[in-house]
C-alpha cells in the first residue's frame, strides 16, 4: 500500500476513535474508574471484593450498559485490556 493510503486510514482511526469517545464522556469516566481501581488494587482486595454483590452505583452502569449495545462494546473495549490483564496477574482466570 502507499504512504497516501496509510496515512488516510490513520487519520480515519484517529478521527472515528475520538468520535466514539466524545460520544460517551460518562461511560468514558466510569472506565476510567474501572481501570483505576484495577491498577490500584492488590490481588488481595480483589480477590476479596469479587464475591460481593454490586453496590447501588455499580448496578445503575450495568444497566445503562445492558440498555445501550453500543455504549456496552466502548466500555468492554476500553476496559477489557487493563482488566484482563490484572486479572490473569492475579490468577483469577487461567
Amino acid at each position: 500500500m502507499s504512504k497516501g493510503i496509510w496515512a488516510s486510514l490513520a487519520v480515519a482511526v484517529s478521527l472515528t476513535a475520538g468520535l466514539t469517545y466524545a460520544q460517551y464522556p460518562v461511560m468514558n469516566m466510569v472506565a476510567n474508574k474501572v481501570i483505576e481501581k484495577y491498577q490500584n488494587s492488590s490481588c488481595e482486595q480483589l480477590w476479596a471484593a469479587r464475591g460481593q454483590p454490586p453496590g447501588a452505583e455499580e448496578q445503575r452502569v450495568i444497566g445503562f450498559l445492558k440498555s445501550d449495545p453500543q455504549m456496552r462494546q466502548q466500555f468492554f473495549n476500553q476496559i477489557s485490556g487493563p482488566v484482563m490483564n490484572k486479572m490473569f496477574e492475579c490468577g483469577m482466570i487461567p
